[in-house]
């Protein structure tokens, strides 16, 4: 193989990211029974110093013929984990790598009947989720988000005979998280918190979920009248039981802002000077702030919220509620919409006049300074997407994602 030193590229992340990897790549596939006919790197999830876990889209000439496959890799800088063993190890010089073939993720258990008409047949009919049964041949199945050993999100489509359409979708998680992640969803549907209703929970670790009524914000924020207004949002938070609040902790990503100061830099090294003087302001402004007690969301954004006649009528991803400062879950908010992507000028005219509408009244209900840290340590979190995500323009999206966390910076020093 084409090795790089592990002493060198301790993570993996010269290896993955390079043709260094085409070797690696084109054993796994020979390994499968396969030939290797072309790749292209697809998503990155790089921990500097730790570990790196990549996909690349291939395709593969099989004894059937030729289609486009799916690998993912994952090499660390400790050693192979007892879950890198459900993959195919290979030696690259002084270390192992983790090479699987998708749906065959080694951390997700549920995707492969998730990932297949026949799968999820089976997992609707042993739920009873249908009545009569349905058949392969009734689902369309569509991949919503896919972040390699972590989860993945599928639209399914049913069309019973003689009946109209019903979507669901389907979260597939590892093991650790899933048992918390259904509590959640049934304490927030206890409380009358429209968070989706569950319709199947299984032993591979998915869950089936029903879909919310209304639009998603993410579309709606571009309508010419305002969607919700900035107290309907609050509302839903204040509206989640306190039982909430004595889940585990998730840490507010204002905590882990160096981290990620090392992600972006890491790709970006020009933006490092600016983006460790934010990381040293935010973590001084919000050094004497304690951890909050509230029921928190953990990830609210408008990705996350549907809307139905200028109300939230749905929140999802609850996966993170747990305690925290009301603070945390509006920074999260204002940050994803001041780093919309590939707007054109109306839709921006567009967010930018709901910020100048909600922030106001976020402003009033916590405090100002602490709303734009956190914001903006939510921001250098984002700005490591286009990156990790192979946009065509990274670097552009990149430098104005940290751009948008300089400018909440600068309002409060």
């Amino acid at each position: 193989m084409n090795r790089i030193s592990s002493l060198r590229d301790r993570d993996g992340s010269e290896l993955l990211t390079t043709e260094a990897v085409s070797d690696l790549l084109r054993a796994a596939v020979d390994h499968g029974g396969g030939e290797l006919v072309s790749w292209d790197l697809d998503h990155v999830d790089h921990h500097p110093n730790l570990s790196t876990t990549a996909t690349y889209t291939a395709i593969v000439k099989w004894p059937f013929g030729e289609r486009e496959e799916v690998l993912g890799v994952s090499a660390r800088a400790g050693g192979s984990t007892s879950s890198d063993h459900r993959a195919v190890l290979f030696a690259d010089g002084e270390r192992e790598v983790a090479v699987w073939l998708y749906p065959r993720d080694p951390d997700l258990p549920g995707l492969p009947r998730a990932a297949l008409p026949t799968g999820m047949m089976t997992v609707l009919n042993e739920h009873n989720v249908f009545t009569p049964a349905v058949a392969a041949e009734q689902i369309t199945l569509e991949m919503i988000g896919y972040r390699p050993r972590r989860r993945a999100v599928l639209r399914c489509v049913v069309t019973p005979t003689g009946q109209p359409s019903t979507t669901l979708y389907v979260k597939v998680l590892r093991q650790r998280n899933f048992a918390e992640v259904l509590q959640r969803h049934e304490l927030l549907l206890a409380a009358g918190v429209p968070a989706p209703p569950v319709a199947a929970a299984t032993s591979d670790h998915l869950l089936v979920l029903r879909e919310l009524t209304g639009r998603p914000l993410a579309q709606a924020i571009f309508d010419p009248v305002s969607p919700c207004t900035a107290e309907n949002l609050i509302g839903v938070l204040d509206a989640m039981p306190p039982a909430i609040a004595q889940l585990t902790r998730r840490p507010p990503w204002s905590d882990a802002v160096d981290h990620y100061v090392e992600i972006v830099a890491g790709a970006m090294p020009d933006q490092r000077p600016r983006l460790e003087w934010m990381a040293g302001l935010i973590r001084q402004g919000l050094s004497t702030i304690p951890l909050g007690t509230e029921a928190t969301h953990g990830d609210f954004h408008e990705g996350q919220l549907f809307v139905a006649g200028g109300m939230v009528s749905g929140i999802l991803d609850v996966d993170t509620a747990g305690p925290g400062r009301r603070a945390d879950d509006l920074a999260c908010l204002v940050a994803h919409l001041s780093t919309v992507q590939r707007m054109n000028a109306q839709q921006a005219a567009r967010v930018q006049s709901l910020l100048q509408e909600w922030v106001p009244v976020f402003d009033e209900r916590v405090d100002p300074v602490e709303l734009r840290l956190r914001a903006a340590a939510v921001i250098i979190s984002l700005a490591t997407g286009p990156y990790r995500g192979q946009e065509p323009q990274w670097e552009a999206e990149t430098r104005a994602i940290v751009d948008a966390a300089e400018a909440l910076v600068r309002q409060v020093t």
